[in-house]
């Protein structure tokens, strides 16, 4: 693990950088011109949303700060992390609360777009689940085990494995490059599979075990209190809120970054025990 923190400390400190400058014009609800001719402040706002809890945090804690405020906002839902990430790219939505900084530059470098990190937010961690298996001592020869398919997130699901002693592979200077080919033990020959994050829960009872990710773990009901092992969860991994990297310093976006850091959202987590055990920003503290 502490691999992994050294090699992406720069990466993450660069994706979280954000800075106050002139409003842009966002996305598919363009700025109004104002009578004088200039450009009136941008008020709408369009989020999208993958499966999980953050548009429920979104809309209990983020939503009534921004409509005090007076911005209008409107919610997309989204299944793909692709898609969702295209659209805040070709201005279709104006943000997205779906990602880690990780996944978002493997978008950006696969899909030639620029997208940036916004703000941190409170996020699940990944876990180690049982599915027709319970329990990781006396292991069968071969168990089956499931794990995302997005390289980032299988890096993920790896160091859990390991660190329950289970496998051993070669630490990456870049996650978004893992696969399986990494392992250089598996002293139970566990038959590892790359599956589809949102398929983790469906399959979770054809299985021996499976490492889901957190947002998936809410999803699909499962519950942390049952979880075999719950990863150490690196800030490069921690969820962001996504813009075009020409909005980061526009009005609007750095609205949502203020209501993410403000004392009313900081209370309204801490209050709601279904956020214990997130991994919670610095400003927490």
């Amino acid at each position: 693990m502490k691999l992994l923190r050294i090699a992406l400390a720069g990466a993450a400190s660069a994706a979280l950088l954000v800075g106050t400058a002139a409003c842009s014009s966002g996305s598919g609800s363009a700025d109004a011109s104002g009578t004088d001719g200039t450009a009136a402040a941008k008020t709408a706002i369009t989020v999208g949303f993958n499966p999980g809890p953050y548009k429920e945090m979104f809309d209990g804690g983020i939503r009534p700060i921004l409509e005090s405020e007076g911005y209008t906002v409107q919610d997309q839902d989204f299944t793909d992390g692709i898609v969702v990430n295209v659209a805040v790219a070709d201005g279709e939505i104006d943000a997205n609360i779906i990602q880690h900084p990780v996944y978002m530059n493997f978008v950006n470098a696969q899909e030639g777009i620029s997208n940036a990190a916004l703000v941190q937010v409170p996020t699940p961690r990944m876990g180690l689940f049982g599915g027709k298996s319970d329990s990781l001592e006396n292991i069968k020869d071969g168990a089956t085990v499931t794990v995302p398919n997005s390289p980032s997130n299988l890096y993920r699901g790896l160091l859990i494995l390991r660190d329950a002693g289970l496998v051993d592979f070669d630490d990456v200077a870049d996650p978004n490059t893992a696969s399986l080919s990494i392992i250089t033990s598996n002293p139970h020959n566990l038959a590892i599979t790359p599956i589809e994050n949102a398929q983790q829960v469906p399959a979770l009872q054809d299985v021996d075990f499976a490492t889901i990710q957190g947002n998936f773990i809410i999803a699909g009901g499962l519950n942390y209190d049952d979880a075999l092992a719950v990863e150490d969860q690196p800030v490069d991994f921690s969820n962001v809120v996504t813009v075009r990297s020409e909005d980061v310093d526009s009005e609007w976006a750095q609205a949502i970054k203020a209501a993410y850091q403000s004392t009313e959202f900081i209370d309204y987590i801490k209050a709601d025990p279904q956020y214990s055990g997130y991994n919670l920003p610095d400003w927490f503290e």
